[in-house]
């Protein structure tokens, strides 16, 4: 599928899921696509496989736009990096951004999402707008070196 079935209304629900991200935080393509309720007339499988898609092109829609309220450039890659191509325009201004917002590069121009990576909305606003619980961007703590009893 190369559009979700009515892109206005995902674009709008994508779009009001990245103004929640708050300064500092970054997000993801798939866990923005782990939010959203499967579109009617889609399975669960193609959901899974083209929301993440299609949330890339909602924020392709306002990236390196100066008139948008829509905060475009806290969403990358499930890598931690920018997805646009490098040395472009939108690129440099999304890095400028967020570095302007204090979320750092490490050498490979990736963020570390175990720092900046938001946890996404309060459960009581995810349940007002008919949406899930995000996937965690952070990996899971190697066991503290404590033997388990178990």
């Amino acid at each position: 599928m190369q559009n979700p079935p009515n892109p206005e209304a995902f674009n709008a629900l994508v779009w009001r899921i990245v103004q929640q991200i708050p300064a500092g935080q970054v997000s993801t393509y798939g866990q923005i696509a782990s939010m959203l309720p499967t579109p009617a007339g889609v399975s669960d499988d193609e959901a899974e496989r083209f929301a993440p898609v299609w949330v890339g092109k909602a924020m392709n829609a306002v990236s390196g736009r100066e008139d948008t309220p829509i905060a475009w450039q806290r969403v990358i890659n499930s890598q931690g990096g920018i997805s646009l191509p490098e040395g472009s325009k939108a690129a440099l201004e999304q890095r400028r951004r967020l570095l302007a917002e204090g979320v750092l590069f490490d050498g490979k121009g990736r963020v570390d999402l175990d720092t900046f990576g938001w946890e996404g909305p309060p459960a009581a606003w995810l349940r007002e707008n008919g949406l899930r619980t995000p996937r965690s961007l952070r990996r899971e703590k190697p066991n503290s070196g404590q033997l388990s009893l178990w």
